[in-house]
Order: structure tokens, then C-alpha cells, then sequence
């Protein structure tokens, strides 16, 4: 298991107005051919609340992950 913590995504703190998303790439060296993530974000509304946003599970894969029929 590995933690990332950071003020950002990728470099940036995008700034989202309602309706609005952000949308980005992002990679890690995985030791296996899959891997799962989770987490979630931190966020701050334009009155200063800070709020989370849940990112559910879901599977990493490297290019060369054989899947099997």
C-alpha cells in the first residue's frame, strides 16, 4: 500500500465553478500487473469550508496485463 499526499493534482489546484469539472492523467509504477486506488480529495469551497470528495475503488493495469477471454 502506498499513501500520496499533497497539496494539488498533478501540479495544479484547479478552481471549479458548479457544473464544472477537471480531468486529468496520472500514472504509478506498479511492482505487480494490477493494482486497485481509492481515496479521496480535499476541497474548499469559496467560503473556506473544507469538504472531501470520495474516489471509489477501482483497478490499475499495466500495458502488458494479459486478460483472458
Amino acid at each position: 500500500m502506498q499513501e500520496v499526499r499533497g497539496e494539488g493534482v498533478v501540479g495544479e489546484q484547479p478552481v471549479l465553478g458548479p457544473g464544472e469539472r477537471f480531468e486529468y492523467t496520472s500514472g504509478v509504477p506498479l511492482p505487480t500487473s494490477s493494482g486497485f486506488m481509492a481515496g479521496t480529495y480535499q476541497m474548499v469551497t469559496d467560503q473556506g469550508e473544507p469538504f472531501e470528495i470520495d474516489v471509489p475503488l477501482f483497478s490499475l493495469d499495466g500495458p502488458n496485463r494479459r486478460v483472458l477471454n
